[in-house]
């Protein structure tokens, strides 16, 4: 809260809606003390340079305590018209803040402001539906908040309910507009652009603004992703069809490139087999242990009757259960069994019966 209300004095100090309450005020003020100099008599203290001010701050602002008071007909008057100014400038204060409120409420929709957010995540580019589904998705998995940097055909924030969304528009290959959306501040940068040529184009421009940023882009065609190096190696392309990676990636920096080693030929890959009957005997940590230590491989879950299931280290494992695998390639039936037949973890198995 009180951040918030730094930024609206801020604001309300630079749009100076404050200007003409204060003009009317001080012309009462200047105004009233005189008349009541003439008008009170010289034994009422009210008139002295220690009690007037106090005198016409209470009774402007409607308080009036009652320690100083006008006693004559005439002091009487300038002290109604005292009052009266203090309503007319309190009015035309509290209208001058509502409807510099509501500007700012206008312009932040529209997304003409500028962010104020660092080590945020900035999405520059939006999809309607798209979108909203990523910043659903990041959001349930991160506190950090977020700006979405839009081009001009996006009118306003899609997503006003979204306490947590800044948002900035305009064209996504300028620095200003970038420079808005706080991307020179921002620790990670997710482009979403409309297409490959358009993704190129604004990847140029938002490593120019912020080259430290984790930055993931989306690309319909995979094939382009070395365009993308020439850039920064280290910027990270993913599968435009595959929005759940790229939210992977922003918050696990490098998983993309772990799933394109498996899903590459030549790379680490996934694969399944029945558990040999040799295994039958065996707990899921000791099957773990034997493609591990023979075949660098790990075993990522295990089906059986139906449903995938991720036993614990200790379980038995069912025997018409199938075992998803990741490894350089895939296993026999015969080799996993040969493997499990060696000694030491006939002992283990034993050990632990």
């Amino acid at each position: 809260m009180p951040f918030v209300l730094i930024r609206l004095i801020r604001g309300l100090g630079r749009s100076r809606v404050w200007v003409l309450p204060a003009v009317i005020i001080l012309v009462v003020f200047l105004t009233s003390w005189p008349l009541m100099v003439w008008a009170e008599p010289s034994s009422n203290t009210i008139t002295s340079v220690a009690n007037y001010w106090w005198w016409f701050l209470v009774t402007a602002a409607t308080v009036g305590y009652g320690d100083f008071f006008p006693t004559s007909p005439g002091g009487r008057v300038v002290g109604a018209y005292v009052i009266v100014g203090g309503i007319v400038t309190l009015t035309t204060l509290f209208t001058r803040v509502a409807s510099a409120i509501e500007n700012a409420k206008g312009h932040r929709m529209k997304g003409h402001l500028s962010s104020d957010m660092s080590d945020h995540l900035v999405i520059v580019g939006y999809t309607p539906g798209r979108t909203e589904r990523l910043i659903r998705e990041i959001s349930a998995d991160d506190a950090h908040r977020i700006t979405l940097c839009a081009w001009d055909e996006t009118p306003e924030n899609p997503m006003p309910e979204q306490s947590h969304l800044g948002f900035v528009r305009g064209d996504l290959a300028e620095e200003s507009v970038l420079r808005r959306a706080g991307v020179h501040r921002a620790a990670r940068l997710l482009i979403d652009a409309r297409d490959d040529n358009e993704a190129l184009a604004v990847t140029v421009a938002v490593t120019h603004v912020n080259p430290e940023a984790h930055t993931v882009v989306t690309l319909r065609d995979m094939s382009r992703a070395h365009n993308f190096s020439y850039i920064a190696a280290d910027v990270r392309c993913v599968q435009w069809h595959s929005p759940r990676l790229a939210t992977e990636e922003l918050q696990d920096p490098g998983i993309a490139v772990v799933y394109t080693d498996l899903m590459s030929h030549g790379g680490r890959n996934t694969y399944s087999t029945r558990l040999p009957e040799a295994l039958h005997q065996m707990n899921f940590g000791q099957v773990q242990e034997v493609l591990g230590r023979h075949f660098t491989t790990t075993v990522l879950a295990v089906q059986h009757e139906g449903a995938v299931i991720n036993p614990g280290w200790d379980a038995q494992l069912p025997t018409d259960a199938v075992l998803y695998y990741v490894g350089e390639r895939r296993l026999s039936p015969e080799e996993i069994a040969g493997a499990a037949a060696r000694q030491p973890y006939k002992q283990r198995a034993a050990s632990v019966d």
